[in-house]
């Protein structure tokens, strides 16, 4: 069965899509993150992610308890991961140095997905009018064996790669 996705779409707030939450170490903007965050199915932070959600989130607390944490944890500060973990949020420790903490946390999300029995063949529509210049296409839980894209400055036929390059994006 293939399925289609717009992942991008999630951005724009007249849409009523499901999607997947990955919060990075990053700064968060509270609006797009309440927006976000209620319309996902599977929320995660990636190490000091959970930091940047803690304090983002001062008062609400309880309200934003994601379902996992995983990194290596060396940016998770101490207070905020026993925070998380007695609120019952499940911790997933990967001290594998090889990956990021990012791509760690995509495949364990990924696992997560397939546990829910969200398998097979994907599209990703992504011209909401939010891209840059480039784009990144990553291999979530195994490798890709056949990627085929249209609609890119460089367009790949039948890819097979662990790791898939960025690519410029030409609308």
């Amino acid at each position: 069965m293939e399925k289609e996705f717009t992942p991008l779409a999630c951005l724009n707030s007249s849409e009523n899509l499901k999607c997947g939450l990955i919060i990075l170490n990053q700064p968060l903007d509270k609006d797009l993150l309440a927006d976000l965050w209620s319309r996902a199915s599977i929320k995660a932070c990636a190490d000091g992610g959970a930091n940047r959600l803690h304090y983002s989130t001062v008062g609400q607390e309880d309200e934003y308890l994601p379902d996992f944490i995983s990194g290596d944890f060396d940016s998770i500060q101490p207070l905020v991961k026993e925070f998380y973990k007695i609120k019952g949020c499940e911790l997933l420790e990967t001290p594998d140095q090889v990956l990021t903490d990012f791509t760690k946390c995509l495949s364990i999300l990924q696992e997560k997905i397939q546990q829910k029995n969200l398998q097979g063949k994907h599209k990703l529509h992504v011209a909401t009018g939010k891209e840059g210049k480039w784009c990144g296409l990553i291999p979530v839980g195994s490798p890709c064996n056949c990627v085929t894209t249209t609609g890119l400055k460089w367009n790949l036929y039948g890819f097979v790669s662990l790791a898939i390059p960025c690519l410029p994006w030409s609308p």
